[in-house]
Protein backbone atom coordinates (compact mmCIF):
# COMPACT_ATOMS: atom_id res chain seq x y z
CA UNK A 1 0.00 0.00 0.00
CA UNK A 2 1.49 3.70 -0.97
CA UNK A 3 2.58 5.79 1.77
CA UNK A 4 0.74 9.19 1.16
CA UNK A 5 1.55 12.46 2.61
CA UNK A 6 -1.07 15.44 1.84
CA UNK A 7 0.59 18.99 2.27
CA UNK A 8 -1.14 22.58 2.13
CA UNK A 9 0.62 25.13 0.34
CA UNK A 10 -0.51 28.17 2.22
CA UNK A 11 0.98 32.12 2.58
CA UNK A 12 -0.15 35.63 4.00
CA UNK A 13 0.43 37.19 0.73
CA UNK A 14 -2.72 37.61 -1.38
CA UNK A 15 -3.07 40.25 -4.01
CA UNK A 16 -6.72 40.03 -3.41
CA UNK A 17 -7.36 39.37 -0.53
CA UNK A 18 -4.43 39.55 2.04
CA UNK A 19 -3.99 37.15 5.22
CA UNK A 20 -6.56 34.69 3.44
CA UNK A 21 -5.13 31.78 5.81
CA UNK A 22 -5.97 33.51 9.04
CA UNK A 23 -9.47 34.80 7.69
CA UNK A 24 -12.34 33.33 10.16
CA UNK A 25 -15.17 31.59 9.12
CA UNK A 26 -17.90 30.46 11.58
CA UNK A 27 -15.16 30.51 14.64
CA UNK A 28 -11.95 29.27 12.96
CA UNK A 29 -9.04 30.75 11.03
CA UNK A 30 -9.86 29.35 7.22
CA UNK A 31 -6.59 26.83 7.47
CA UNK A 32 -7.63 25.29 10.61
CA UNK A 33 -10.73 24.23 8.19
CA UNK A 34 -9.05 23.30 5.62
CA UNK A 35 -6.34 21.16 7.83
CA UNK A 36 -9.23 19.71 9.60
CA UNK A 37 -10.94 18.45 6.45
CA UNK A 38 -7.81 16.85 4.98
CA UNK A 39 -6.95 14.96 8.52
CA UNK A 40 -10.84 13.52 8.68
CA UNK A 41 -10.60 12.33 5.17
CA UNK A 42 -6.64 10.67 5.37
CA UNK A 43 -6.77 9.17 8.49
CA UNK A 44 -3.40 7.02 7.32
CA UNK A 45 -1.54 10.06 5.46
CA UNK A 46 0.72 12.27 7.05
CA UNK A 47 -1.02 15.59 7.01
CA UNK A 48 1.48 18.74 6.86
CA UNK A 49 0.51 22.57 6.92
CA UNK A 50 3.57 23.97 4.26
CA UNK A 51 4.18 27.80 4.74
CA UNK A 52 7.11 30.42 4.25
CA UNK A 53 4.67 32.69 6.95
CA UNK A 54 6.05 31.90 10.57
CA UNK A 55 3.01 33.27 11.48
CA UNK A 56 0.40 30.52 10.02
CA UNK A 57 2.71 28.03 11.53
CA UNK A 58 1.74 29.92 14.85
CA UNK A 59 -1.59 29.55 14.76
CA UNK A 60 -1.59 26.35 12.86
CA UNK A 61 0.33 24.91 16.27
CA UNK A 62 -2.54 26.09 18.42
CA UNK A 63 -4.90 23.47 17.06
CA UNK A 64 -1.85 20.86 16.91
CA UNK A 65 -1.24 21.30 13.23
CA UNK A 66 1.63 19.06 12.13
CA UNK A 67 3.66 22.38 10.13
CA UNK A 68 6.81 22.70 7.85
CA UNK A 69 8.44 26.60 7.30
CA UNK A 70 9.53 26.68 3.83
CA UNK A 71 11.07 29.50 2.07
CA UNK A 72 8.93 32.56 1.21
CA UNK A 73 10.33 33.30 -1.60
CA UNK A 74 9.34 30.34 -3.45
CA UNK A 75 7.31 30.53 -6.66
CA UNK A 76 4.60 28.65 -6.54
CA UNK A 77 2.47 26.34 -4.43
CA UNK A 78 4.49 23.55 -5.80
CA UNK A 79 7.78 24.41 -5.32
CA UNK A 80 6.19 24.66 -1.48
CA UNK A 81 5.15 21.46 -1.03
CA UNK A 82 8.17 20.30 -2.81
CA UNK A 83 10.47 21.61 -0.16
CA UNK A 84 8.32 20.43 2.53
CA UNK A 85 8.84 17.12 1.01
CA UNK A 86 12.31 16.89 1.08
CA UNK A 87 12.09 18.34 4.82
CA UNK A 88 10.03 15.51 5.80
CA UNK A 89 11.81 12.93 3.37
CA UNK A 90 15.08 13.94 2.57
CA UNK A 91 16.10 10.43 1.63
CA UNK A 92 13.18 9.52 -0.67
CA UNK A 93 12.19 6.56 1.30
CA UNK A 94 9.41 7.19 3.41
CA UNK A 95 6.54 8.46 0.90
CA UNK A 96 5.79 7.42 -2.56
CA UNK A 97 2.50 9.67 -3.18
CA UNK A 98 1.88 13.51 -2.25
CA UNK A 99 -1.48 15.11 -2.46
CA UNK A 100 -1.31 19.01 -3.54
CA UNK A 101 -4.67 20.20 -1.02
CA UNK A 102 -4.69 23.69 -1.55
CA UNK A 103 -4.57 26.17 1.74
CA UNK A 104 -7.90 27.95 0.56
CA UNK A 105 -9.65 25.33 -0.52
CA UNK A 106 -12.22 25.25 2.43
CA UNK A 107 -15.23 23.83 0.20
CA UNK A 108 -13.15 21.23 -1.83
CA UNK A 109 -14.49 18.17 -1.10
CA UNK A 110 -10.68 16.02 0.33
CA UNK A 111 -12.38 12.66 -0.54
CA UNK A 112 -11.62 13.22 -4.04
CA UNK A 113 -8.10 13.01 -3.36
CA UNK A 114 -8.84 9.29 -2.18
CA UNK A 115 -10.33 8.74 -5.54
CA UNK A 116 -6.72 10.53 -7.19
CA UNK A 117 -4.85 8.27 -5.18
CA UNK A 118 -6.56 5.15 -6.25
CA UNK A 119 -6.37 6.09 -9.92
CA UNK A 120 -2.34 6.55 -9.48
CA UNK A 121 -2.02 3.61 -8.05
CA UNK A 122 -4.51 1.81 -10.91
CA UNK A 123 -2.92 3.53 -13.66
CA UNK A 124 1.16 4.51 -12.89
CA UNK A 125 0.43 7.75 -13.79
CA UNK A 126 3.68 10.11 -12.53
CA UNK A 127 0.70 13.31 -11.70
CA UNK A 128 -3.12 12.51 -11.51
CA UNK A 129 -5.51 16.11 -11.60
CA UNK A 130 -9.25 16.40 -11.85
CA UNK A 131 -11.50 18.03 -14.34
CA UNK A 132 -15.42 18.70 -15.20
CA UNK A 133 -17.57 18.60 -18.10
CA UNK A 134 -17.28 22.28 -20.59
CA UNK A 135 -21.15 22.90 -20.94
CA UNK A 136 -21.53 26.21 -22.09
CA UNK A 137 -19.72 28.27 -25.43
CA UNK A 138 -18.56 30.93 -22.97
CA UNK A 139 -16.72 28.70 -20.91
CA UNK A 140 -14.74 27.11 -24.01
CA UNK A 141 -13.67 30.14 -25.30
CA UNK A 142 -13.03 32.07 -22.42
CA UNK A 143 -8.93 31.21 -21.43
CA UNK A 144 -9.44 31.10 -17.81
CA UNK A 145 -11.37 27.71 -18.27
CA UNK A 146 -7.95 25.98 -18.92
CA UNK A 147 -8.88 22.90 -21.05
CA UNK A 148 -7.97 19.33 -21.17
CA UNK A 149 -7.09 17.89 -24.61
CA UNK A 150 -7.94 13.84 -23.76
CA UNK A 151 -9.70 11.08 -25.51
CA UNK A 152 -12.56 9.78 -23.62
CA UNK A 153 -15.01 7.03 -24.91
CA UNK A 154 -18.57 7.00 -24.27
CA UNK A 155 -19.19 5.51 -19.94
CA UNK A 156 -15.51 6.70 -19.47
CA UNK A 157 -14.65 8.68 -16.65
CA UNK A 158 -10.58 8.74 -16.39
CA UNK A 159 -7.81 8.66 -18.99
CA UNK A 160 -4.46 10.22 -20.17
CA UNK A 161 -4.04 13.95 -20.70
CA UNK A 162 -2.50 14.95 -24.17
CA UNK A 163 -2.15 18.40 -23.62
CA UNK A 164 -3.50 21.31 -21.89
CA UNK A 165 -4.75 24.50 -23.26
CA UNK A 166 -6.03 28.14 -22.65
CA UNK A 167 -7.84 27.57 -26.14
CA UNK A 168 -10.58 25.31 -27.23
CA UNK A 169 -9.05 22.13 -27.11
CA UNK A 170 -9.53 20.06 -29.48
CA UNK A 171 -10.79 21.15 -32.59
CA UNK A 172 -14.54 19.72 -32.95
CA UNK A 173 -14.40 20.17 -37.03
CA UNK A 174 -17.60 18.39 -37.53
CA UNK A 175 -19.85 20.09 -34.21
CA UNK A 176 -19.00 23.00 -32.94
CA UNK A 177 -21.44 23.60 -31.35
CA UNK A 178 -21.36 19.97 -29.27
CA UNK A 179 -19.54 20.02 -25.87
CA UNK A 180 -19.59 16.39 -25.26
CA UNK A 181 -15.30 15.98 -25.77
CA UNK A 182 -14.55 19.06 -23.52
CA UNK A 183 -13.36 19.49 -20.40
CA UNK A 184 -12.26 21.97 -18.19
CA UNK A 185 -9.02 21.35 -15.94
CA UNK A 186 -9.88 21.82 -12.07
CA UNK A 187 -6.50 22.71 -10.59
CA UNK A 188 -6.18 19.84 -7.98
CA UNK A 189 -2.72 17.77 -8.37
CA UNK A 190 -1.43 14.23 -6.51
CA UNK A 191 1.81 13.45 -7.62
CA UNK A 192 4.31 10.63 -7.11
CA UNK A 193 6.62 11.58 -5.31
CA UNK A 194 9.84 10.74 -7.17
CA UNK A 195 7.92 13.13 -10.28
CA UNK A 196 7.20 15.78 -8.42
CA UNK A 197 10.86 16.27 -7.26
CA UNK A 198 11.67 15.78 -11.05
CA UNK A 199 8.73 18.63 -11.52
CA UNK A 200 10.84 20.87 -9.67
CA UNK A 201 13.88 20.19 -10.61
CA UNK A 202 13.02 20.97 -14.51
CA UNK A 203 13.61 24.18 -16.24
CA UNK A 204 10.28 26.26 -17.26
CA UNK A 205 9.06 24.70 -20.23
CA UNK A 206 8.52 26.36 -23.45
CA UNK A 207 4.95 25.20 -23.74
CA UNK A 208 4.46 25.98 -20.03
CA UNK A 209 6.02 29.97 -20.55
CA UNK A 210 3.79 30.01 -23.56
CA UNK A 211 0.00 29.22 -21.98
CA UNK A 212 1.42 29.66 -18.22
CA UNK A 213 0.49 26.34 -17.24
CA UNK A 214 2.67 24.97 -15.21
CA UNK A 215 1.26 21.11 -16.23
CA UNK A 216 2.96 21.38 -19.44
CA UNK A 217 6.25 21.40 -18.11
CA UNK A 218 5.70 17.76 -16.68
CA UNK A 219 4.07 16.91 -20.55
CA UNK A 220 7.49 18.30 -22.28
CA UNK A 221 9.57 16.30 -19.76
CA UNK A 222 7.77 12.76 -20.94
CA UNK A 223 5.55 12.56 -17.75
CA UNK A 224 2.27 10.99 -17.87
CA UNK A 225 -0.98 12.95 -16.81
CA UNK A 226 -4.49 11.45 -15.81
CA UNK A 227 -7.12 13.15 -15.30
CA UNK A 228 -10.36 12.23 -13.60
CA UNK A 229 -13.62 13.66 -14.55
CA UNK A 230 -15.83 14.38 -12.08
CA UNK A 231 -19.47 16.35 -11.52
CA UNK A 232 -18.57 18.63 -8.95
CA UNK A 233 -16.04 18.84 -6.19
CA UNK A 234 -17.89 20.86 -3.26
CA UNK A 235 -18.65 19.94 0.03
CA UNK A 236 -21.51 22.75 -0.17
CA UNK A 237 -22.79 23.41 -3.41
CA UNK A 238 -24.03 26.99 -2.70
CA UNK A 239 -20.59 28.12 -1.29
CA UNK A 240 -17.39 28.96 -3.69
CA UNK A 241 -14.75 26.24 -4.10
CA UNK A 242 -11.70 28.27 -2.45
CA UNK A 243 -11.54 31.88 -1.45
CA UNK A 244 -9.61 33.91 -3.38
CA UNK A 245 -11.50 37.59 -3.01
CA UNK A 246 -13.76 39.38 -0.17
CA UNK A 247 -16.59 38.41 -1.67
CA UNK A 248 -15.85 34.56 -1.85
CA UNK A 249 -14.97 34.92 2.08
CA UNK A 250 -18.74 36.41 2.90
CA UNK A 251 -20.41 33.74 0.53
CA UNK A 252 -17.90 31.27 2.71
CA UNK A 253 -18.83 32.65 5.97
CA UNK A 254 -22.15 32.86 4.91
CA UNK A 255 -22.76 28.60 4.08
CA UNK A 256 -19.70 27.07 5.68
CA UNK A 257 -21.70 26.42 9.11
Amino acid sequence: MSKVAVLIPTRLKSTRLPNKPLAMINGKPLIQHVYEHAVAVHPAADVYIASGDQEILEVAKGFQAQCILTDASLPSGTDRIAAALKEIDPDGSKYDIVVNFQGDGINVDPALNLRLVALMEQTGADMVTVGMKITKPEEINNPNYVKIAMGLRDGEQFGRALYFSRSPVPYNRDKVAAYDFAYWHIGIYVYRAAALKKFVSSPVGVLENIEKLEQLRALENGMSIYALIVDDIKLVPQAPADINTPEELAEAQKYMQ
